[in-house]
This record gives structure tokens, sequence and C-alpha cells, in this order.
């Protein structure tokens, strides 16, 4: 307890990190307060069926647990960040088929910058077909025609659309002010805080449940938690386990009177269990609906019957074997998507790099490949199980449905998007252990990454960046989880003159290592320009 108010404290003392979580905290505020907020000519108080509806769980269930409440509201932000989300995804996929997103990928920020216009423009395009479809779709909820209470006139649609669509708009704001001024991804965030929303009502009503109606007391709700408990822990082992490749890296020694040639310590290539994080479980969520759609074609058949019967109810069998089987092929397809072996063969091989025993080229490229696709198979059966298993706690103990979304996919949800906040401590138990110079004997006294851990332990990181007036080039990656890139390095630019800023979109904190042709390149150029 000593140790958490001490780190509590050390938060509070560094302005900079107070004032982010603040921030942060701010905005998550009024996002919440907008979910509370009802749409102009709405009656919230007969929504009180649709609001059982969705406690229930369901498929309305899942829809009102990634908004926070607000779909079962009508509220302004009752489209939530899911619009958003989907135009990522898809503008995500379309960059491997279209050679356009394929070119601006490759441009750096401009590039970047390029393609969050057009995921803008894709969200409010969704937007616009996602708002009239959820108004007319109250009705078939259970909304009844009262509940609107100048009617449902063209001038009530035309002004409602224009709202969900300014809602889930400034929703996207919200979250990108966040990312640059605050703490951890703020999409992300929206996401978890809209999920954490529902858990305390969820969790009362299995409470409830256990106690009043003697369905198991309060023994059931321990084991629940502990249960609880076990699944966070193991999708935390999911997010986190790796498969490392050992390479080694061909020593170049150019001191006089030391060995020419020679191995250098040898390093790994780390290979996520799930590279393609809870991607498969969104994907294949979205696709879920289509069956029970399907079957309502089919109108009074056998067939459409069945489909509606089966696929409607979210902890049915047959919708949780096609939801699991959707999990493993999206996590494969994702992966494949996501982690190029061929790039990465590439890289290593331009390096000076190779897996000890594979040649550098194709057959390190088909060697990646083939153990990608061995842990691969294991991570998305583990992912499946995590994904159907709200399902298994309901038929097998009778828990609430409510609650029993939180055993699964959720969990993994906000395993994934709860930001991760360095305190001192840390940084202290980084500095022994990533600064200790007694991780990098066996180096050359002339290395580049020995002589950077050394700068970094004698450096005085306390800059006065305005009295800085030579030429900066300054190269960024674009996922550099170390500096809260870009909103760290847009504060530096803009106390220092003549600066010049590269960022790389296939990059990460190293970009000497990830990307030493083009690091090396943009440095040339830059020099070139000043002589």
């Amino acid at each position: 307890m000593n140790k958490l108010v001490g780190i509590i404290k050390s938060i509070y003392n560094i302005k900079e990190l107070r004032d982010r979580i603040l921030f942060t905290l701010g905005l998550l505020l009024v996002y919440r307060l907008g979910a509370q907020v009802v749409l102009p000519g709405v009656d919230s108080l007969a929504l009180s069926d649709l609001s059982s509806r969705s406690d229930g769980g369901g498929l309305l269930g899942i829809l009102n647990a990634f908004t926070g409440g607000a779909f079962a509201n009508a509220s302004i932000f009752a489209l939530g960040i899911m619009p958003y989300i989907s135009a990522s995804i898809v503008v995500q996929l379309m960059g491997v088929a279209l050679p356009y997103l394929q070119k601006l990928q490759k441009e750096g920020e401009s590039g970047r910058k390029k393609i969050t216009q057009i995921t803008r423009w894709l969200t409010i395009f969704i937007c616009t077909v996602q708002a009239p479809a959820y108004l007319y779709g109250l009705s078939a909820l259970g909304v009844p025609d009262s509940a609107f209470i100048f009617g449902r006139t063209p001038m009530f649609i035309f002004t409602s659309i224009i709202i969900l669509v300014t809602g889930c708009i400034f929703a996207m704001w919200l979250g990108e002010k966040i990312t640059d001024r605050g703490i951890g991804n703020g999409i992300s965030l929206l996401i978890t805080v809209g999920i954490v929303a529902t858990l305390p009502l969820s969790f009362t009503q299995n409470l409830i449940s256990r106690i009043s109606e003697s369905n198991g007391g309060l023994i059931m709700v321990v084991i629940e938690l502990a249960v609880w408990l076990v699944i966070i822990l193991l999708s935390i082992l999911l997010v986190m386990a790796v498969r490392q490749i050992p390479v080694q890296y061909a020593r170049r020694n150019s001191v006089p009177g030391s060995q020419s040639s020679g191995m250098a310590k040898r390093q790994y290539i780390p290979l996520k269990l799930n590279a393609s994080g809870v991607m498969p479980i969104i994907f294949a969520q979205a696709l879920m609906f289509a069956p029970a759609t399907i079957g309502s074609v089919f109108g009074t058949s056998s067939i459409g019957q069945w489909l509606q019967a089966s696929f409607s109810d979210i902890f049915g069998l047959w919708y949780n074997i096609l939801f699991g089987l959707l999990v493993v092929i999206f996590t494969f397809f994702y992966t494949a998507i996501t982690v190029p072996t061929n790039k990465m063969s590439d890289d290593l091989k331009r390096s000076g790099g190779f897996v000890p025993g594979i040649r550098p080229g194709n057959e390190t490229s088909e060697f990646l490949d083939s153990i990608m696709s061995l842990i691969t198979f294991p991570g998305s059966l583990y992912l499946a199980v995590i994904a159907v298993f709200p399902a298994i706690v309901v038929q097998l103990i009778g828990m609430q449905q409510g609650w029993a979304l939180f055993f699964g996919g959720t969990s993994l949800l906000m395993d994934f998007n709860m930001p991760v906040i360095a305190s001192p401590r840390f940084l202290e138990q980084m500095k022994s252990k990533a600064l200790n110079p007694n991780n990098y004997i066996g180096l050359e006294e002339t290395s580049g990454i020995l002589k950077l851990m050394q700068g970094s332990l004698s450096a005085n990181w306390d800059l006065d960046w305005s009295k800085i007036n030579v030429p900066v080039l300054i190269m960024t990656g674009h996922h550099d989880k170390v500096f809260r890139v870009p909103s760290d390095i847009d504060d530096i630019i803009k106390t220092m003159k003549n600066t010049k800023r590269i960022e790389l979109e296939d990059c990460g904190h190293l970009i000497p290592i990830e990307k030493p042709q083009e690091f090396a390149g943009y440095i040339n150029k830059f020099v070139k320009n000043l002589t």
C-alpha cells in the first residue's frame, strides 16, 4: 500500500505527467457525459425497454457495451467510436490491395496524414449510412412510436442524422486529442471506458441474482471473480507471449590490431504468439450479424427460422462454433497482413544479419513464415477459446449474460487498450537493466549501441532546446513506444529553429536497426544539403 501511495505521489510531482493524466480524465469525462445526452425529440423514459434488453446481453448487449450505454440511451454518441474503427480497418486492409495506399504508407509523415484524412472521410460516410439505419431500427428494437415526441418527421430524421454524425466525429476528435496531449491511445481509451462503464451494473445484477434467487449465493460470486482474474491473466499472457528467433550479425572491427571479423552477440527476432491482437474478434463479431440477417430474408421457411433461432442467441451452440471458427480464420488472415516475413528477411539481409543454419533471402523468409504459421495456430485457438468463453460460463454455471460478456473478448479488449504509465520506479528499473553497461560486455569500443548506452547514462536530459541554433534533423518512428510521438517531438520542435522532421511509417524506436538504409540515406541527404 505504501509503495502504491509513493508511486501516486511521484506521478503527481511530475508536472507534465500530472497534466497529461488530468487532460485525459477531463476528455473522458466529456465523452461519458455526452453518452447521457439523449437526441432532441426522443423521450428518454420510453427507452427503458431497449435498455433492459441491452443489459441482458445478446447482440444489443455487445453494441451497447462498446458505446458505454449510449446505444440504448439514444444519445448523441449512440454510434460510438466504432465507425472510425471500421473505417480504419477498411483502409488498413485496402492498403494491401491498392497501390495508391501502399505508396502513401511509404511516404512517411505526409503519407500518414493523407491516410488519416482518408480514414476520417470514410468515417463520415459510414456514419451517414449507420445513422438513418439506427433511427429507423429503433422501432424494430422495441422502442414505441410514443418515444418520438414530435414524430419521425423528415426534419427530425435529418437533424438527428446530423447530430449522430457530428457526435461520432466529435468522439473521434476527443480520441485524437487524448493521443496527442494525454496518456495512451485515445481511441482505444474511449472504447475501454465505454466497456468499463457497463461493468458495475452488470456485476450488481449478477450479484443480486445469485443472492436473491438462491442461485449459488456469495460463494459462486467469489468463484466467478476468481475465474475472471484467471481470464485476465491468460489474456495478458496471450498478449505478451513471443517466440524468439535467434539472429546473428557479422562483426566488423576497424580498430587497428584487433580482429577483423567475427560474430557479434546473438540477438533475437520476437514473433508474437498473437500478432493480430484483438482484430480477429472484431472482424468475426462484425460478420456474426450476417446469418440472422440472411435468415430474415428467407422469412418463415425452415432454413430462415433455423438461422434466426441459432444465430440470434450469442450464447447458443451454433453461434459460438461459427464465431470461434471465424476468429481462427481471421487470426491467420490478419497475421499474414501485419507480419510481412518477406520484408523482415530482406531487412535482415541488408543489415548483415542471418538466422543460424538458415541461408539469407528466400530460405529465411520461408523459415520465418513456417515458424509464424506454427505459433499462430495455437495462438488462434487460444484467442477463439477466450472469445467464446462467455457462452461457456453461461451454460455451465448459469451466469448473468451481461456479466458473462466480461469473461471473453471484452476482457481482452480492456487488456489491450489500458495505457501503461511509466512511473519513476519503472524508469529506475529500466536504467538498471536496459542501460546497464554489463549487458553490453563483448561489444567493440567503437560499437554505436555501446556508445549510445554510455551516453544515455551520462547525458543531461534537461536541455534548453531554444538555445540550439544549428540545423537539426529529427527522425521518428510512427510506432515508437518509448517517446510519445508526435506530441513530444512537436513540443521540442516549437522551441528550436531550423529543424527538419522525418517520420518513418513502419518503424518503432530503433530506426538505425530497423531501417538502416533509409536512416543512412536521410542523414547523407541532410549533410549534403548543409554543404
